[in-house]
C-alpha cells in the first residue's frame, strides 16, 4: 500500500488563497479514502460521508469569504480520534459499549478547528479506551504491521493522504509512537497547554491532545490554531542531548542502530551533541507512571465500568483491576513524581547546555503484528514529565518501514521546540555524504545554535 504526499502548510495556503477549490480537495481526498479504506480501516465507519462533506465544502465556498478573511485552515480535512467529541458524530472510544456512555458537548479543540475553516473528515479509529487493545487499523506502509496506538487511525489517515491533519492524544506514547510507525510528524504539547474539555479521559494527570501532519510547518500551523501558539519560532540548530544508560537501552538492536545513524548524521550537519545519563532511575519512572495511569483510569471510569466492564477486552479489564488496587496515598506519590522528573530534566539541561533531548521514537520499527500497538516505553518518561515532544520521520529499516526521531524540550518551550524541529527535519532529510562523527563544524557559537536556513 502506498502513502501519499499531503503537506498541510502548502495545502492550507492553496485553499485559503483560492488556488484550489475546497470541493476539489475534498473530492480527491475522498477518492483516496474510498480506494484504500477497506484495507486500511483508519476511520470509524460513517454512512454518507461523501454527501456530508460535499455539502460542507459547498457551504464553505458559498460563505463569500476570500483571501485573508478565510480561516487559516479553510477547507482542510481533519481526522478526529474517537475519544474526542464532535457534534453529529457518536463517541465510542473504540469500545463495544452501549451508545451514549461517552456522549458530551463538542470538544474545544474541534470548535477551534471549525472556526479556522477546517472540515471534519470523520472519527479516526482508536484502541479501546485509548489503551492497549488495538482497533482494526493497519499500517499504510505494510498492512501486516501495526500502525501503533492508541491514535492509530489518525496517524494512518495522515500517512495515507486521507487528510492533512489529524488529532490524537498521548497518555504514554500514543502520538509519537504511531507517528514513527507510519512515517509522519507527531507533536504532543506541554501538559496543560491544550484545553482537554470534550475529550474522554484516561489519566487526567498526563492526558494531552496532540497532532499528526506530514510536515513540521503544517504542525506549527495546527498548533497556532488549537494551542494558541503566538510567539515566533526559531530557525536555529539547538544543542542536542542523548539520554544514555538504562533508558536508551530499552530500545531494540535495530532501533539503537538506526538511532546511532541519525545521531551521526546530525553531528555531521553541525549539531553539538551531549551524551549524558538519563537523570532518574528509568525502572522507577516506568513503574510510577503505570501505577498512576491505572489508578486514574479506574477512578475516572468507575461508574460505567461497574455495570458494563465485562464488555471490555482483556487488557482493558486488567488495567482497571490493577488501578482499583492502588491506594490513594500511592496515587498521590506517583503524581508527585511528575514534577520531580521535570525538575531533574530541567536541571540537567541547564548544567549541560542542552536544548533538545533526542532519542528513538519507538523501540524499533513497527512490529509485524496486528495484535499489539508496540511498546511505548521510549515515550513514557517525557509524557510523565509533561514536556513537549515531537516525533520526526528519520529514515527506515531495510524493509522500508519508517522510523522516527523523538525530540523533547523543557516544559513550556513548545514554540521553541517546533522551531528547532524545522531545522532537525531539514537535516534529517538531507543526505549527508560523509558523516564526521564527533566533529564540530565551524560557525557554531557557544550556545550551539546555528541557522538552518
Amino acid at each position: 500500500m502506498l502513502t501519499a504526499g499531503l503537506r498541510l502548510a502548502p495545502l492550507a495556503r492553496r485553499l485559503r488563497d483560492g488556488h484550489m477549490p475546497v470541493r476539489t480537495h475534498v473530492s480527491r481526498c475522498l477518492e483516496r479514502t474510498e480506494a484504500m479504506e477497506t484495507q486500511l480501516q483508519a476511520l470509524v465507519p460513517e454512512q454518507d460521508r461523501r454527501a456530508r462533506l460535499l455539502r460542507a465544502s459547498e457551504a464553505l465556498e458559498q460563505h463569500g469569504q476570500t483571501g485573508a478573511a478565510r480561516g487559516p485552515l479553510h477547507g482542510v480535512l481533519v481526522g478526529i480520534k474517537d475519544i474526542i467529541h464532535v457534534d453529529g458524530h457518536a463517541t465510542r472510544a473504540g469500545a463495544d459499549l452501549p451508545a451514549g456512555i461517552f456522549s458530551g458537548p463538542e470538544a474545544e479543540c474541534v470548535r477551534r478547528l471549525r472556526a479556522a475553516g477546517a472540515l471534519v473528515l470523520g472519527k479516526t479509529v482508536t484502541s479501546e479506551l485509548a489503551y492497549f487493545e488495538p482497533g482494526p487499523t493497519r499500517n499504510p506502509h505494510d498492512t501486516q504491521h501495526t500502525p501503533g496506538g492508541s491514535s492509530s487511525g489518525s496517524a494512518a489517515a495522515v500517512a495515507a493522504g486521507y487528510c492533512g491533519l489529524a488529532l490524537g492524544t498521548q497518555t504514554v506514547g500514543s502520538i509519537v509512537r504511531p507517528a514513527a510507525f507510519c512515517g509522519v510528524v507527531g507533536f504532543k504539547p506541554s501538559f496543560g497547554r491544550v484545553d482537554m474539555h470534550g475529550i474522554v479521559p484516561f489519566s487526567p494527570a498526563v492526558d494531552t491532545l496532540g497532532f499528526f501532519t506530514q510536515d513540521v510547518a503544517g504542525m506549527q500551523l495546527a498548533a497556532r490554531v488549537v494551542c494558541g501558539t503566538l510567539a515566533p519560532s526559531l530557525s536555529v540548530r539547538p544543542v542536542l542531548g542523548v539520554p544514555a544508560g538504562a533508558y536508551l537501552e530499552q530500545a531494540d538492536a535495530m532501533g539503537l542502530q538506526l538511532f546511532e545513524t541519525q545521531v551521526a548524521q546530525l553531528r555531521a550537519a553541525g549539531y553539538r551533541v551531549e551524551t549524558v545519563l538519563f537523570p532518574e532511575n528509568i525502572a522507577a519512572v516506568n513503574q510510577r507512571h503505570r501505577v498512576m495511569i491505572a489508578a486514574e483510569a479506574a477512578r475516572v471510569h468507575a461508574g460505567w465500568y461497574a455495570v458494563h466492564g465485562d464488555r471490555c477486552r482483556p487488557r482493558t479489564r486488567a488495567i482497571m483491576q490493577q488501578g482499583r488496587q492502588v491506594a490513594d496515598s500511592e496515587l498521590r506519590e506517583a503524581r508527585a513524581g511528575r514534577q520531580k522528573l521535570r525538575q531533574l530534566l530541567q536541571r540537567t539541561m541547564e548544567q549541560r547546555g542542552i536544548q533538545v533531548w533526542i532519542s528513538p521514537a519507538a523501540c524499533g520499527p513497527a512490529p509485524r503484528s496486528l495484535a499489539t500497538t508496540g511498546d511505548p516505553v521510549m515515550n513514557l518518561p517525557w509524557t510523565h514529565a509533561g514536556v513537549p515532544v515531537i516525533g520526526l520521520p528519520a529514515g527506515g529499516d531495510s524493509n522500508g518501514l519508517p522510523v522516527g526521531l523523538q525530540c523533547a524540550a523543557a516544559w513550556g518551550c513548545d514554540e521553541r521546540l517546533l522551531g528547532w524541529a524545522r531545522c532537525l527535519d531539514v537535516d534529517l532529510r538531507r543526505r549527508v555524504r560523509r558523516p564526521e562523527i564527533g566533529v564540530r563544524r565551524p560557525g557554531i557559537g557557544t550556545s550551539g545554535e546555528q541557522s538552518c536556513e
